[in-house]
């Protein structure tokens, strides 16, 4: 069985206080000799609005219709017993924690301008609330209307502050994305210029077999020189193809990796502690195409850099090199717990996993990152290209 999530209980409390609060409310109208359906309606809306689920919400329903529209009734009926002259109607911590919960939403996930409109709504419909038991008592209705705007104004900043890490964490995606297709565009050089070197020198041995007169050879050179040319436009195709963004920024070559290289990888990770093990399957063509070798190199070398730096109480790690139905499979598995001892400094920004698949993806391919199923402990990285050329 599995356990909830610290995440999901805090939700889970989160939504039975709510509840609570609202059945406060409906207490507090009833002993008040108040009708029910007013405060029923807001507090529908209210709850509906906060508590519906992401994955089923309608389209129609925005965040600026969840969280206009309960505000906007609020305020309605705020101004309704103003306007009417009706007795002091009450009002609950159920209404006014909606209200602070619809200011969130609003804060954080509204686009902008809506933000800003709805924000000042669900802020004026909370700081109304004390009006209408207390508008013949100012000093009092101040009052609470002082503890909503403290109340609220923490709601609102620690909203803007979450939108803002999310802000700084999409453009750190995308940094990140744009720095893996910068660093492909220098790879780039790397894929063609083994191409053209082959088709150089093989030009070359055409030419003195020309000048020889040795006619009857030159059909595997001539062969091979067509062999080394639709492969070098094959690469040149598939990695331009990634290249979407062309700013003037230049970045430093990096070596590129090879299943060969994967080898010497697996044996400069392992040490006493943690055994590393290589399983490559016999039947696994070494003349794959270059970039698809480069990034099963990436690949490996990203998961045992996660291992130092996430797993460091790992004391088996496992690479696999198979070719399942024509295709290329990567699997680096570990037995972590996610034990490290490494400081807070060392342990990455986080965006390894997002640049190889950005990488792998680029090739047709497909990556997983994830604990081991069939309950097992420990963490694997799993990636899928396609071998044909």
């Amino acid at each position: 069985m599995r356990s909830p999530s610290p995440r999901g209980c805090a939700r889970g409390f989160g939504v039975g206080l709510l509840v609570a609060a609202s059945g406060y409310d409906l207490l507090i109208a009833v002993n008040f000799g108040q009708g029910l359906w007013l405060p029923v309606i807001v507090l529908v809306a209210g709850l509906t609005a906060v508590l519906w689920p992401a994955g089923r919400r309608p389209p129609w329903l925005t965040p600026q219709v969840r969280t206009a529209v309960p505000a906007a009734i609020s305020a309605l009926l705020t101004a309704g017993v103003l306007l009417t002259g009706r007795p002091e109607v009450p009002f609950g911590p159920g209404e006014a924690a909606i209200l602070l919960s619809l200011l969130f939403v609003a804060v954080r996930h509204c686009p902008w301008p809506w933000a800003l409109w709805c924000g000042v709504l669900d802020a004026a419909a909370l700081l109304l609330l004390p009006v209408r038991y207390f508008r013949a008592l100012p000093d009092e209705a101040l009052a609470f209307m002082v503890i909503g705007l403290v109340l609220g104004g923490c709601v609102a900043g620690l909203a803007a502050y979450l939108r803002s890490q999310d802000y700084r964490r999409t453009v750190a995606v995308g940094e990140t994305r744009r720095a893996e297709r910068v660093a492909i565009a220098a790879d780039l050089h790397d894929f063609v210029a083994h191409h053209v070197t082959g088709i150089l020198v093989q030009t070359q041995m055409a030419r003195m077999m020309a000048d020889r007169r040795e006619s009857g050879e030159l059909d595997p050179v001539l062969a091979g020189i067509e062999r080394a040319a639709t492969e070098a436009l094959a690469s040149m195709r598939r990695t331009v193809g990634v290249l979407r963004d062309t700013g003037p920024e230049s970045a430093d070559r990096r070596p590129v990796g090879d299943l060969a290289g994967i080898a010497d990888l697996v044996e400069g990770f392992a040490s006493p502690v943690q055994r590393c093990v290589l399983h490559r399957d016999p039947a696994l063509s070494g003349s794959l195409p270059h970039e698809v070798q480069a990034a099963a190199f990436r690949v490996v070398q990203e998961a045992l850099t996660n291992v130092r730096r996430h797993a460091a109480d790992a004391t088996e790690v496992t690479v696999r090199l198979a070719c399942p139905a024509g295709r290329l499979e990567v699997t680096v598995t570990d037995d972590g717990h996610g034990g490290t001892q490494l400081p807070e400094a060392a342990h990455g920004g986080g965006f390894g996993i997002v640049g190889l698949t950005e990488r792998v993806t680029a090739l047709g391919g497909d990556l997983r990152a994830g604990p081991r199923t069939g309950g097992a402990a420990g963490w694997q990285v799993r990636a899928v290209f396609p071998a044909g050329k």
